[in-house]
């Protein structure tokens, strides 16, 4: 596939300033509704969960509560699963996989693991089907002490509490077409630097932390989705998004010192799934299933080890 050099932003070789991010976010519209796609879901699950306003982001004139959901029979000797999606907004079976679990599996877990699920962490982000919030700041490089991003502080509040009870962290994503042409350039762009284009994976695969990178845990996750939909192959480098492939669908990050979501508790059993809903092998039907059997198999080793 091929990427524009440069971004229609700024200057090439200069990062962004103040009045680049403005005319970036000036091009930002809304194209779906958080209200209606997430907001009205979680009330139909109030009934069955807890549901936690843990924050609220003010991009005036929007507003957006940020809304959690908690296991209703919450018992402080069970093992805590955090479930995350929507840290990318664009993401879409992250946010829907998240809501798809919780209406459809979630009871199977019911008394014997505590579920806390944030399912649209960047809900300003995902009205506009974009990677960044408006100030033109990643939330998945943002996972840090003093956060530039509204989104993550909040999510590394609510979590704080738990963060060393943690057992089970699935952070949900995707790896999109638009990563390739569009999101790397304006990361490039909005740095100074000059886009050097990469190559998309056809399929799924899940990024393990590579300072407690749980191989078993990762390949049980792939094995599950394997059933569901079809699992990224390496490229000719052996690489899967320039990171060498560790195992079939599996490569490993430095989650911590990248500030990633999936290094925001001490879980033993954390990962962070790659749906690849541009394949023409796949539904979007079939990339929420995607992300529901990854939980699923997560909880599921984690409860057998």
């Amino acid at each position: 596939m091929s990427s524009p050099t440069f971004h229609p932003i700024g200057i090439p070789g200069q990062p962004w300033g103040p009045a680049e991010k403005a005319a970036w976010r000036a091009q930002q519209t809304r194209r779906r509704s958080y209200a209606d796609d997430v907001l009205s879901v979680i009330e139909r699950l109030r009934a069955r969960f807890d549901v936690l306003e843990y924050g609220q982001l003010d991009y005036a004139p929007d507003v957006y509560p940020l809304l959690a959901l908690r296991s209703r029979d919450w018992h402080d000797d069970r093992p805590i699963v955090l479930v995350s999606g929507g840290v990318h907004g664009y993401e879409t079976s992250g946010v829907h996989g998240a809501l798809a679990f919780l209406e459809s599996r979630a009871d199977a877990y019911a008394g014997r693991v505590n579920l806390l699920v944030a399912p649209c962490v960047s809900p300003w982000a995902y009205e506009r089907i974009h990677r960044w919030n408006p100030l033109a700041v990643d939330p998945n490089r943002s996972f840090r002490p003093d956060s530039p991003a509204a989104e993550s502080a909040a999510l590394i509040e609510l979590v704080a509490p738990w963060r060393g009870r943690v057992r089970v962290h699935v952070d949900l994503h995707e790896t999109t077409d638009s990563d390739e042409s569009e999101f790397r350039p304006a990361l490039a762009a909005r740095d100074g630097k000059r886009h050097e284009p990469g190559e998309i994976p056809d399929g799924f695969y899940v990024v393990g932390d590579s300072e407690r990178p749980q191989l078993a845990f990762q390949q049980a996750v792939i094995a599950a989705v394997a059933e569901v939909t079809h699992i990224a192959p390496a490229d000719r480098d052996g690489a899967i998004i320039g990171s060498p492939m560790v195992a079939p669908g599996v490569i490993l990050y430095p989650v911590r010192e990248l500030g990633l979501c999936a290094g925001i508790t001490d879980a033993p059993f954390t990962t962070t799934t790659e749906v690849y809903p541009d394949s023409p092998r796949a539904t979007p039907e079939q990339c929420n299933a995607a992300q529901v059997a990854a939980v699923a198999a997560a909880i599921d080793f984690a409860l057998a080890h």
